[in-house]
């Protein structure tokens, strides 16, 4: 998706992303409409102009990173480390000013689609860090049941748990909530 005020730069680029082989699914030149485009279309992509009517780019980018999965690559005339900066802080991840070279606009697309990526899997891997210490909580407390209701050791708590689960071909965490709720004992 392009977004930029200038109407003969967004043709131009939309044009030079179709050469490139990139599918462009809308473009437009205003920051609040980029936004509207974004939730219609979710493209994995958005190339942002950072001055344009309505929103700018960095406003649009910070309300697309809120609400959706896009790489974002900032197109501006001004290379100030401070709006770099600003960029960043706002989701960009990669940033190309203006005059542009077409030799640079595929590498910092590329780029920005490759941080996404990164991203994502962070993102993944840190949900599933998530869910196994919420399911070592679980077996804990559950340990920690049986051995304050049943006396057990808790090497003997963690073998019951265990063995529970092997011969009924369960998780260890719902072997856990059983125990939890009552329903299961030794």
């Amino acid at each position: 998706m392009v977004a930029e005020d200038e109407a003969i730069i967004r043709l131009d680029l939309v044009e030079i992303l179709r050469e490139e082989g990139y599918e462009v699914v809308a473009d437009c030149g205003r920051g609040d409409e980029v936004v509207q485009l974004v939730e219609q279309h979710a493209p994995d992509l958005v190339l942002l102009d950072i001055k344009m009517p309505g929103m700018d780019g960095l406003g649009a980018a910070r309300a697309i990173n809120e609400h959706f999965d896009a790489a974002i690559v900032m197109l501006t005339a001004f290379s100030q480390r401070e709006l770099i900066d600003e960029a960043s802080d706002a989701g960009a991840m990669s940033y190309l000013v203006k005059p542009y070279q077409r030799s640079d606009l595929v590498p910092a697309l590329e780029l920005a689609r490759a941080r996404r990526q990164e991203r994502q899997a962070l993102t993944d891997k840190i949900g599933e860090l998530e869910s196994r210490m919420e399911e070592r909580k679980l077996i804990d407390r559950s340990k920690g049941r049986l051995m304050d209701t049943h006396g057990m050791s808790e090497d003997d708590a963690f073998r019951f748990l265990q063995r529970s689960a092997m011969s009924g071909r369960r998780r260890m965490s719902d072997v856990a909530h059983e125990v939890l709720s009552g329903r299961l004992a030794p």
